[in-house]
């Protein structure tokens, strides 16, 4: 595992835009920088595929996926005074939008900042200042005085997308990685990083992976990759929520520092358990950190993938990371490197017989 572009790889993805549905951009740059690893192919809603160097395409296929979208907005219209209504690409509270900067794409395909609106609290009555903020009261400024200025002098349309404008950082004493769209952007460097790590090697089975599009409204483009792959077995890359700034310690699933987290369960998925065990098992072998989870809620593209074909065993890696759809999230480097090495050991120890070893 290669440290130093694995980090490079991490900012570089985190940094880039691509709400859900406009993942052109991070879909080319992804693209360009994995070429060495396969055959790479882009289909005709974004979803960038890798067939790897030395796939047979007569063997077991193992799916990899990773998502490439990021929650975000788009301008639904452009008042008469300048500000722009939005509508949310994914899942906001909308509580944690005003006051923060992002970047509005251009008709030219530049991004320019805007922020979203907050009335000062010398202007706000009573009764405002106790209610809480909801995503039609959203707005953004581009600095603009009216709608002529924003579309003539600003270049923006209807449809423009919106994403959060955030710098990336990493603290190396403490571990510590600081950015926007660690859901999944983290995941996506995760997969890269893996096949960087299994580049030359020799594998039993065939690797197909897929960064894919649309996940944070439905899962849209798995649907389609995993119709295309036709995998036997599947692996999910995943930013997944942290709990243990807000949960009992005793009931805490997803700590930063302790590794991946498997989930048992979501709302999207009852994790195959012959395959889970088999990957616990496996890391609890190699002596890398793991989690468990049992979640209530939330879902992964792996509730679309595992229904494809005849049923696909499929698991997630999920990386810790606090505060996933907002601006900014925390995550810790050693558990994205956890994440790739249980992911090239599962894929180095595959064989044409794993599929009978996954009992349950």
């Amino acid at each position: 595992m290669n440290k130093s572009e694995l980090l490079k790889t991490i900012a570089d993805y985190s940094e880039a835009n691509g709400p859900s549905g406009f993942e052109h951009e991070i879909a080319k740059q992804v693209l360009q920088g994995v070429e060495a690893f396969g055959a790479t192919e882009l289909d005709n809603m974004q979803n960038v595929y890798v067939h790897r160097h030395g796939n047979t395409r007569n063997r077991l296929r193992v799916q990899l996926d990773a998502h490439l979208d990021e929650v975000g907005l788009i301008v639904q219209s452009i008042k008469s005074n300048g500000m722009l209504a939005v509508l949310p690409l994914g899942s906001w509270v909308a509580g944690n939008i005003p006051a923060h900067l992002f970047r509005v794409r251009t008709k030219e395909g530049h991004w320019i900042p805007a922020i979203a609106s907050s009335k000062p609290p010398h202007y706000l009555t009573e009764a405002e200042k106790k209610q809480g903020v909801t995503m039609e009261q959203i707005e953004l400024d581009v600095g603009a005085g009216s709608k002529e200025e924003v579309e003539a002098h600003f270049g923006i349309e209807l449809a423009a997308p919106v994403v959060p404008d955030v710098r990336f950082y990493h603290d190396e004493a403490k571990d510590l990685l600081l950015g926007k769209a660690f859901d999944c952007r983290l995941g996506c460097a995760a997969m890269t990083e893996t096949l960087r790590t299994l580049k030359g090697e020799d594998l039993a089975v065939d690797v197909v992976a897929a960064y894919s599009v649309q996940e944070e409204i439905g899962g849209r483009g798995a649907a389609v990759t995993a119709r295309q792959i036709e995998a036997d077995l599947a692996i999910v890359f995943e930013g997944t929520p942290a709990d243990d700034n807000f949960a009992p310690k005793d009931q805490q699933q997803t700590v930063l520092g302790k590794g991946p987290m498997l989930r048992h369960i979501d709302r999207s998925m009852v994790t195959h358990p012959g395959f889970q065990r088999y990957a616990l098992n496996l890391a609890r072998e190699r002596g890398i950190a793991v989690q468990e989870g049992v979640r209530s809620g939330g879902g992964t593209n792996g509730g679309l993938i595992h229904t494809e074909g005849k049923g696909i065993p499929t698991i997630v890696i999920g990386m810790p990371v606090r505060y996933i759809h907002t601006h900014y999230g925390w995550a810790r480097l050693s558990d994205v490197e956890a994440a790739v090495e249980l992911a090239s050991a599962l894929l180095l120890s595959f064989d044409a017989d794993v599929m009978e070893k996954l009992i349950y």
